[in-house]
């Protein structure tokens, strides 16, 4: 994405976790559903993964798009409620070297005014090397939705992590 503050596009990648999905049952609509924001976003989707909930394979490609592919953006989506499979959150946490709380938070509490079930969403935000790793829930409504939540900082949050200069004052109305 071409944010105001930066020539360089933003480099994202897409990581499904679905048992279902990966076995070739159930199209990955949230997927495409993130794909669909990066294109609204300008980014440059360069990876694009589709996996079991498998705790090895999930920390194997989360590292291996931060570390090598050197990617701005991680979104996943999948594996982030109650369940025993559940896990994407956990090994998150396990590989990042930072979380943004407040990112993670504000998906939740709007995700609460839409439906009760938004408290057993545990995603989670965080950072490694210069990637910044977010996930979203399974569904492609709540995705969208929670997407539309950080629509307003993922560029400038990006730029911060990339260690690029960025002006920390929102632009003035103009009336």
């Amino acid at each position: 994405m071409t944010s105001e503050t930066s020539e360089r596009p933003m480099r994202a990648a897409i990581m499904t976790m679905s048992d279902t999905g990966s076995r070739g049952k159930r199209a990955d609509t949230s997927g495409d559903r993130i794909a669909e924001f990066l294109g609204d976003m300008h980014a440059d989707v360069v990876d694009r993964v589709l996996i079991p909930d498998d705790r090895d394979q999930i920390r194997r490609h989360l590292c291996r798009l931060a570390d090598e592919s050197r990617v701005d953006l991680i979104l996943t989506t999948g594996g982030t409620g109650l369940a025993p499979r559940d896990v994407t959150p956990d090994v998150t946490a396990e590989v990042v070297d930072y979380q943004a709380l407040g990112m993670a938070e504000a998906m939740r509490a709007y995700g609460i005014q839409k439906t009760p079930f938004g408290m057993l969403s545990r995603q989670v935000v965080g950072v490694r090397g210069r990637t910044l790793i977010v996930n979203l829930p399974g569904s492609p409504r709540a995705v969208a939705e929670c997407l539309e939540v950080l629509r307003p900082v993922l560029a400038h949050a990006v730029e911060l992590i990339r260690g690029t200069t960025v002006d920390h004052d929102p632009p003035m109305a103009k009336g």
